[in-house]
Parts: C-alpha cells; sequence; structure tokens
C-alpha cells in the first residue's frame, strides 16, 4: 500500500511514517514502528485505546500489522500535517489566522474531553503537544499518537505509574516530582495549557531571558494581564482577535497551574474557551514556580518531538527544583 515505502511523511523516536493507499483508494499514513519496540507496550497501547474511539477530533485506525518482527500502524491520511508544522513555522511559510487557531484549540479540547469523559473508560493520554495533532483537509484537529496512554476506570481520581514517559516541555510536573500530587487526568490539561502556550508564542520571551533564571511561569504575562494591558502574541489587527488571544492566554494560565488541585478539567476548559472572555478571571499569582538553571531552559520551552522515558529519581535534581515563596 506504500508502493515499497516510497512517500515518507515523518519520522520520531518511534519510528516512521509512510502515505499509502489502499486497494479502495483510501488514503491512509502508515506508522512503522522500530523493530527495538516491535513487542512493546506502545504498540498495544494504541491499538486497545484508539482502536474503542470514535470522536471527531480522534485519529482513526484502520488497521494495523503483526507479522514477525514488523509493527505498523494504520490511519487515516491527515493531508494538511501536524499542528508543529504551523507553530513552529519560522520562516511563516504556513500560518494560522486566529479564528482558525481558536477553533483548532477549541476541537482538541473537545477530543480531551471526550478521553477523560466520553468513555467507558477513561483515558489518559499523557503526551498533547502541537506533534501529535493532525489537522485534515478542513483543519479539523485530531488527536494523534497514543503510545504512551493509560486505561484507568472513569470515577478513578488518581493513577499509579511506575514509570512516567511524556515530552519535556508538556510533561505535567506531577509526573516529575510526585511530591506536587497526584498524578491523574489533570495531567492531560496541563499539557493542553503548554499546546496554548505554545500556539500563542507565549513563551518566546523565556528562551531570551538574560537573567541568571528563567521562570517556567512567567510573571509578565500575569503582570500584563492584571494591568489591563495586552499581550504580545503576534499580529493581532482586530478587537476579536485580541479577545480570542486573551481568551486563550488566560485558559493557559489556569491549566498550566503547578497543583494538579488548581487546574480545571476539560470540561471547564471548554466552558471557558466557549464563554465571554469578560466572564473569565485570571488565577492568583502562582505561589509555587519551577526553576531550571539557564543552560536547561532552551531544551525545556523548544519545539521537541521526542517523547522520553521520565524515570522518577533523583536523577531529575538536576533540571527542575521547586521553590515555595
Amino acid at each position: 500500500m506504500t508502493k515499497n515505502f516510497e512517500n515518507k511523511l515523518g519520522q520520531g523516536g518511534y519510528g516512521s511514517v509512510y502515505k499509502g493507499k489502499l486497494r479502495s483508494g483510501h488514503l491512509v499514513a502508515v506508522k512503522l514502528l522500530k523493530e527495538s519496540g516491535a513487542h512493546g507496550q506502545d504498540f498495544i497501547n494504541e491499538i486497545t485505546t484508539i482502536g474503542r474511539i470514535h470522536h471527531v477530533n480522534i485519529v482513526q485506525l484502520v488497521g494495523y500489522c503483526a507479522e514477525r518482527s514488523k509493527r505498523a500502524l494504520i490511519f487515516d491520511f491527515m493531508p494538511n500535517g501536524s499542528l508543529d508544522k504551523y507553530v513552529f513555522n519560522r520562516e511563516k511559510t504556513f500560518s494560522l489566522n486566529w479564528d482558525m487557531k481558536f477553533k483548532i484549540a477549541v476541537e482538541v479540547a473537545r477530543g480531551i474531553k471526550y478521553l477523560h469523559h466520553g468513555c467507558d473508560t477513561q483515558i489518559l493520554h499523557f503526551d498533547i503537544k502541537p506533534h501529535n495533532i493532525l489537522l485534515d483537509d478542513k483543519f479539523v484537529p485530531k488527536i494523534s499518537d497514543f503510545g504512551l496512554a493509560k486505561l484507568c476506570a472513569a470515577n478513578k481520581e488518581a493513577v499509579t505509574l511506575t514509570v512516567a514517559r511524556g515530552t519535556i516541555g508538556y510533561v505535567a510536573p506531577e509526573l516529575i516530582n510526585r511530591s506536587i500530587g497526584a498524578v491523574s487526568y489533570k495531567a492531560d490539561v496541563y499539557s493542553f495549557g503548554m499546546l496554548l502556550v505554545e500556539m500563542l508564542h507565549l513563551n518566546k520571551d523565556l528562551t531570551r531571558n538574560n537573567n541568571e533564571s528563567s521562570m517556567y511561569f512567567p510573571n509578565w504575562i500575569y503582570d500584563h494581564l492584571n494591568q489591563g494591558r495586552d499581550i504580545d502574541i503576534g499580529n493581532v489587527d482586530e478587537n476579536d482577535d485580541r479577545d480570542i488571544g486573551r481568551k486563550m492566554t488566560i485558559v493557559a494560565l489556569w491549566c498550566i497551574q503547578m497543583s494538579p488541585d488548581n487546574r480545571p478539567s476539560m470540561n471547564k476548559v471548554l466552558e471557558m474557551l466557549e464563554g465571554d472572555v469578560e466572564h473569565l478571571h485570571i488565577p492568583d499569582y502562582p505561589s509555587q514556580i519551577v526553576y531550571m538553571p539557564r543552560n536547561e531552559v532552551e531544551s525545556w520551552v523548544t519545539d521537541s518531538n521526542d517523547s522520553k522515558s521520565l524515570l522518577h529519581s533523583n536523577n531529575y535534581s538536576n533540571i527542575i527544583e521547586i521553590i515555595t515563596y
């Protein structure tokens, strides 16, 4: 179906993706997993989670291959690629207007809400990021890559993980430091908040900071919002666009609260996004922030697409330190 893997769409730590066509003429994306992970849990996770999901904002699994050492997943082809192509487009070759950005944000939130509350079994994705948001021919977003997902009872408040995995910059702090709080669906809420931060380019000043340290919660965002000033979020000409930017910024700040208890559910996130911006209030100034040595900042906030295994151990003490004021 791929004509000997002729058209490569991309690659990552999991393997490579190729464009293919079924005998019916239906276009597909074939994700060929690396042989080293041929019998790994990621492959089983993808099939057992995404195979049971049918939602407009979740990528559709068409089929899979498990022959000898080869493992492949076949999905519907998404002609507009993944969201990171538009978020991290430094040459501005690809761009999205504010209405489209907002539409994508809302529909991704609906997809996550369905995973958390719309299935018989709660599905925690654990790897929400621009690279895993695919866009169809009408720019309808589809959440993809369920290799790190975990199934749990719908009424379960917390999950037990021996190894936390995710992508640096999007992974919730409690996955790295369990003293922050219990691991739950709020980890996906945090990652969604960071997705909004990336879409708004709010973290661009973090990598330009020349001070001794950079703060994970950018204080200048709070200062600007509390003073009623506009935040520089790129080319904004219309008041409606400014309202969209402000709304997405406030929602992002709620989602990336340090304590998972302070983050809203995806039900509440959708309510805020679809409501009037004038009714939104800014979360309290954070009493806890993440401090990182300057040489670690770039690797934390840049557009990494590499999902990693984050072992909960003292090895991460040189990456993240929690400071309480």
